[in-house]
Order: structure tokens, then sequence, then C-alpha cells
């Protein structure tokens, strides 16, 4: 991986401690007249990352109770997930990769990158028409023929289209053509 890569979750969550923690205003924070000092930290990018590293580490806990206890760093969380539950069953280890690439997904949201849902084929019709939709909090497919009869579009979650990328890469789960 090269310095710059940013396409993984530990390096995603790296980016998020490195530059996104850091004081300042994001486009949707609101201007107040408050003669009260804004936060030193972006709380909501700290609480998230807070949030990340115990949803890892207690699955990780949970799944293996003998586990070494979690690093410090985040760079070693998701491999020292990968490496505590590597003797477990596949379907707890592909329960554990789907954790992992939903907080890689939600973190990717969170600095702004909701083209990332775009890189997902829409898991009811298979064609690349997913749209990040953040009132939501959801990814919509937008092909008119996977909508239901009212005309409402499909809806996923980030751990739906977490799950569904894991499954199709798992080799027990891909059709014989």
């Amino acid at each position: 991986m090269s310095a710059g890569d940013d396409s993984t979750p530990a390096a995603r969550l790296r980016l998020l401690q490195a530059e996104f923690l850091q004081p300042g205003r994001s486009h949707a924070e609101r201007i107040t007249g408050s003669t009260t000092p804004a936060a030193p930290i972006r709380l909501a990018v700290y609480d998230h990352i807070r949030a990340s590293v115990e949803e890892a580490a207690e699955h990780t806990r949970t799944a293996a109770p003998g586990a070494r206890p979690r690093p410090a760093g985040l760079d070693e969380l998701y491999g020292w997930m990968v490496k505590e539950t590597a003797h477990l069953d596949a379907e707890r280890q592909r329960a554990r990769d789907g954790l992992i690439y939903r907080q890689g997904l939600e973190h990717a949201i969170l600095m702004g990158d909701h083209t990332i849902v775009r890189r997902h084929a829409c898991p009811a019709c298979s064609t690349w028409s997913l749209f990040w939709r953040p009132e939501r909090k959801a990814a919509v497919c937008v092909n008119r023929y996977c909508a239901d009869d009212d005309g409402t579009s499909s809806t996923w979650t980030l751990a739906q289209i977490a799950e569904h990328h894991i499954a199709r890469k798992t080799p027990s789960a891909r059709r014989a053509t």
C-alpha cells in the first residue's frame, strides 16, 4: 500500500484521525454568534472513531474471548481483528469481514466521499445504479426497473452493501458460469 492510498478501512480510519478530527468547520456546520468557544476538535468525527474502534474490539472479544488486548494504534486495529479471529469458521469470518468493510464505507462517507457506494452493484438488480442519500443514511438504486410496484426505489444500508460485497468475494457464494 502506498503512502497516499486511502482505499482500506484502516487507511480511512487513520485519515479521519489525522485530517478530519482537526478543528475547523465543515460545510455542513452552521455558524452561530455564540460567545462560547467551539470544541477544539470535531466531536462527530471523534465519536465516530471511538464507536468504530469499540465496535471492532467488542466484536473481536465476543468472537474470540482469548484474544490479545487491542492494539493502541488505529493502523493495527483491523489486522488485529483478522489475526485474532483467523481460527473461526467461514461464516464468522465473513461477519468480521463485513463489519470491517462496512466501517470502511462509513469512514469514506464521513470524509465526504459519497461516491463510494457507486462502486457497488445493486444487490437486487446487479446494475451500477446506487447513489448515497445522506438524508436517508442509505444507498438508493435509481434503476427504474428495480423499484417496487408503487415506484419506490430499492434502498440499501451500508451493512447490506458490505454483506453483499463480502458474499460475492467468497468462493462458495459464487455461481458457476
